[in-house]
């Protein structure tokens, strides 16, 4: 144990006693004398600051970084202007593009696999925060639990919030939306920390990749003393090390500033950041859905009705137009267990599971002693598997045990279990051209279930919201409503991305169509998508609750429906889509109408129903569900019919805007993944599995798509210009603009996961 986190354990005044002891302490002959009485105890010395870590400097971490606007002075815009931000410095790059108006200026960004951070020029990249970083200079010396907050693990989602976006509020009144508002250079950010890459240390086998690094790390403070690189383990120890695996996930709530001389970045460490993580430190309410049992705290006692512990898998999110963050839990399967077990990862049914036909749907709720989350004893280490995989609102700045209703209703976290559970990627809501709720209609927020033939859902609140509404009250909003699935008619159920009636991926001019379909056992009104095959009439909800409808049990109860939202789908014959990752609502479109774009990634494995929705046989599953191709991804966009008023919208149109490529070239791109919307409607995207599908590294893209380019001396309508690149293997996320888009903020995540990186160590 080093010397700053024997402090923390003993406290000075202890130290000191140790010290006089070590020292001796004779009397005038040199003889000991006797012992005296024990004196009373003296007061708790004051915390010593944690220990530092003694840390190889070449091992690869995840980080946020900053790429900061810094005008070369070598383009003017479609107006003959200097542009004055990052975002407008890179469309008047796309409007020069093909001229000689470029001059020495590398635009797009050359494809290449190179371990560093690699950006165009007029963009000043700097780490803003990477794994491990703290968060602030010391931790609260009255508190004996305490520990120093750090930045987590594989750094996600990134929302940005400038210093005085709510100058405009009365009181807890809505005003202004955080989006694009408050200042450009000092202001807090959430950032989202998804999981930790590699395998984690057992009783029989040591840590590798990032498990190893975060041992050596607890290791190289204290909080670990064994030999962490061995292959065996005790129970102790790994229990020790499930503890700070918890905390390495959630999300960080801290103020960040740039510094004017040099426009790099870096943590205001005095203004007090959240960690909010997977441990009992963090609580939520869980509303709008039952729960299974209580849940319990990191020391095995009950916690109230409705209130669960942590978040973690947390993938990308959503700025609320209220001000608070949606962080989306994904990947929760391996961690507790999954509620949906009845499903291979090809999509084929698996029997005894609880989803057999003729009878309805049965749950195993309990942890999975298999979890990658588990310790030693799973009742108290474990939790429900229907406590996540949720969206959930974190009211950031509040502490993290601060639940909604703890004290207040309103304020304080809590998961969205109206709108159900699945592999949420992110969340968008429905919003005007001020960024701002709609008023006088529901709020409508959407969502993709990022699996491989997982589909877009809709939300819509059971009430309006209206103007004067507090935080507190747009929030009770989300507590209730109807959510929605799209069902893409037309789609193929061999690519995912072409329709079967033309062979060809939609277009504007020639798009699909689509319904949305409520997802209930009350819906009396529509008719299931594949009762045509299987009992024409029959709606949806009595399609949900026949135990025997397309070879799957029957959902007994609305929640049944919320809680495996997958398999109702699959029972129904929605369309299965190529793992939607993100959608992002635009409400200043170049089209001048709202669209809903939608990223999808990618679908190489077979599905579960054929073009009519009904199942594959599972004996024959593997030979006749066909294998879908789709290796490198595309972007819809998708048109309600009614875009101003999306909550009513039945149906909609959907085309396909960006393909992706393989090869080498300047355009190149493979599966799209996050998608960000400027502030005038641009649309920006990463992605994840271009370094394994064309050999070069994941990066961001600007997504040309005005109109006015379809005709320009050098036409660029539809052309991705890549602007960064990641070190390779690693995935880009969490795109997010600075209140006046004079910075670019994006997050590297899982460098060196299975390839070779020092990045940004070295």
């Amino acid at each position: 144990m080093m010397l700053g986190d024997l402090r923390k354990s003993l406290g000075t005044a202890t130290l000191l006693a140790l010290a006089f002891i070590t020292l001796g302490c004779a009397t005038d002959d040199g003889e000991a004398g006797p012992a005296g009485p024990e004196g009373p105890r003296g007061e708790q010395g004051q915390r010593g600051p944690e220990g530092t870590p003694v840390f190889d400097p070449e091992l690869p971490l995840s980080a946020m970084v900053a790429l900061s606007f810094d005008d070369p002075g070598a383009v003017l815009d479609e107006n003959g202007e200097v542009p004055l931000n990052a975002a407008a410095y890179i469309k008047a790059l796309v409007h020069n593009f093909g001229q000689d108006t470029l001059g020495d200026v590398q635009f797009p960004l050359k494809a290449a696999s190179t371990d560093t951070l690699r950006a165009i020029d007029g963009l000043q990249p700097n780490v803003v925060a990477k794994w491990f970083d703290p968060l602030a200079y010391a931790v609260d010396p009255d508190d004996e639990d305490a520990e120093l907050p750090r930045f987590g693990a594989n750094a996600d989602y990134i929302a940005y919030f400038g210093d005085g976006w709510d100058s405009d509020w009365q009181g807890d009144v809505i005003g202004s939306a955080p989006q694009y508002a408050g200042d450009d250079t000092a202001g807090w950010v959430w950032v989202n920390h998804e999981y930790v890459s590699n395998d984690r240390p057992t009783t029989t086998s040591a840590p590798t990749g990032q498990h190893l690094i975060l041992s050596r790390f607890l290791a190289s403070v204290g909080n670990l003393l064994n030999d962490v690189d061995a292959d065996t383990w005790t129970l102790p120890d790994l229990d020790t090390y499930t503890h700070y695996h918890k905390r390495q996930l959630g999300g960080s709530w801290m103020r960040i500033i740039q510094d004017p001389a040099t426009l790099a970045w870096s943590i205001d460490r005095t203004a007090g950041s959240v960690r909010y993580d997977a441990t009992s430190d963090t609580l939520l309410s869980l509303t709008g859905i039952s729960q299974s049992n209580l849940d319990h705290d990191d020391s095995g006692e009950p916690l109230p009705d409705g209130v669960v512990v942590g978040i973690f898998a947390d993938c990308s999110g959503g700025q609320t137009p209220w001000g608070t963050i949606i962080t989306a839990e994904e990947n929760v399967q391996s961690s507790y267990g999954d509620l949906e077990t009845a499903w291979s990862s090809g999509n084929k049914f698996i029997a005894g599971e609880g989803f057999d036909p003729g009878e309805n749907i049965t749950f195993t709720f309990e942890p999975s002693p298999a979890g990658d989350l588990i310790g030693s004893d799973p009742s108290i280490s474990g939790h429900n598997r229907d406590f996540y995989g949720y969206l959930a609102e974190i009211d950031p700045g509040q502490p993290a045990s601060e639940y909604d209703g703890a004290t207040t209703k309103g304020v304080g976290h809590k998961k969205i279990g109206a709108m159900g559970r699945a592999r949420w990627e992110n969340a968008t809501f429905a919003v005007g051209a001020d960024w701002q709720l709609i008023p006088d209609q529901p709020v409508v927020m959407y969502s993709g279930n990022d699996r491989r033939s997982g589909r877009v859902y809709k939300f819509v609140s059971s009430g309006n919201y209206t103007t004067g509404m507090t935080r507190a009250e747009a929030r009770a909003l989300l507590d209730e409503g109807t959510v929605y699935v799209a069902h893409f008619e037309d789609l193929d159920i061999a690519t995912g991305n072409t329709l079967a009636s033309t062979g060809v991926a939609p277009t504007e001019d020639t798009p699909g169509t689509g319904v949305w379909i409520e997802l209930s056992v009350d819906n009396t009104d529509q008719d299931a998508p594949n009762a045509a095959a299987l009992g024409a009439g029959t709606k949806v909800g009595a399609a949900l609750k026949d135990p025997n409808w397309n070879g799957v049990g029957g959902f007994e109860t609305q929640d049944d429906v919320l809680w495996a939202m997958f398999t109702a789908n699959n029972k129904l014959g929605i369309s299965e889509m190529n793992r939607p990752e993100d959608l992002e609502w635009n409400p200043l479109d170049f089209s001048g109408t709202p669209r809903l774009y939608v990223a999808f990634t990618n679908h190489t494995r077979q599905v579960a129903n054929d073009q009519n929705g009904v199942q594959f046989p599972p004996d024959t599953h593997e030979d006749d569900s066909p294998l879908r191709q789709d290796l490198v991804g595309a972007i819809f966009a998708v048109v309600e019919a009614d875009p101003a008023n999306p909550a009513a919208s039945q149906t909609f149109q959907y085309f396909e805007v960006f393909h992706g490529s393989q090869g080498n070239g300047a355009f190149d791109a493979a599966d799209p993944d996050n998608i960000l919307i400027d502030s005038e409607g641009g649309v920006w995207f990463g992605t994840d599995g271009n370094f394994g599908t064309n050999g070069h590294a994941d990066g961001f893209y600007y997504l040309d798509l005005d109109p006015d380019h379809k005709t320009t001396p050098t036409p660029t309508f539809g052309l991705p210009f890549r602007v960064m690149a990641t070190p390779s293997d690693a995935e880009l996320t969490g795109p997010a603009f600075s209140a006046g888009e004079g910075t670019l903020f994006l997050s590297v995540q899982h460098p060196g996961e299975f390839v070779y990186s020092s990045w940004p160590q070295r």
